[in-house]
């Protein structure tokens, strides 16, 4: 069993399941001429394979105490904004089982007025795919001291 985990960006989709179902999927795609590469990850998440650790994780978040955001935040379940406490919660626990809708969320962002996005950690995956989204958004990404420094 394999399902989409990801939806990047156009033309790039990532799939979540087991290891036999992944490699069938991979194998497939290629006959068909596609490209595809199985990912080194630990867990499959984003799938219906995460159903146990989800119940136990949902348990904490519901013992966790949050309060109403002073700014909208996107979930990439919904790609939408979350307004309340309760939203966030249940955005939180759906992660592990849902698709991540980025190009949904960043569609969302941007149809918001968003014309900025700023990828903080090692990495640039998440600015590369904003751009691929939108090409007319500004990106920067902030991975070291030295670039919180420049922001």
């Amino acid at each position: 069993m394999v399902q989409v985990a990801n939806y990047n960006s156009p033309g790039q989709v990532v799939i979540s399941g087991g290891p036999a179902g992944v490699s069938a999927a991979v194998a497939l795609v290629k006959a068909a001429g596609g490209r595809a590469m199985p990912l080194a990850v630990s867990v499959a998440a984003h799938s219906a394979l995460m159903a146990s650790a989800a119940e136990a994780f949902a348990a904490q978040v519901a013992a966790t105490p949050f309060v109403t955001p002073a700014v909208p935040v996107i979930g990439n379940v919904q790609a939408a904004p979350l307004v309340t406490p309760e939203q966030i919660r249940a955005e939180l626990v759906a992660q592990l089982t849902s698709p991540v809708r980025w190009t949904a969320s960043v569609a969302a962002m941007i149809a918001a007025g968003a014309t900025r996005f700023v990828e903080i950690g090692p990495g640039n995956v998440l600015t590369g795919l904003v751009k691929r989204i939108e090409a007319n958004v500004e990106v920067a990404n902030v991975g070291t001291p030295e670039d919180i420094a420049k922001a």
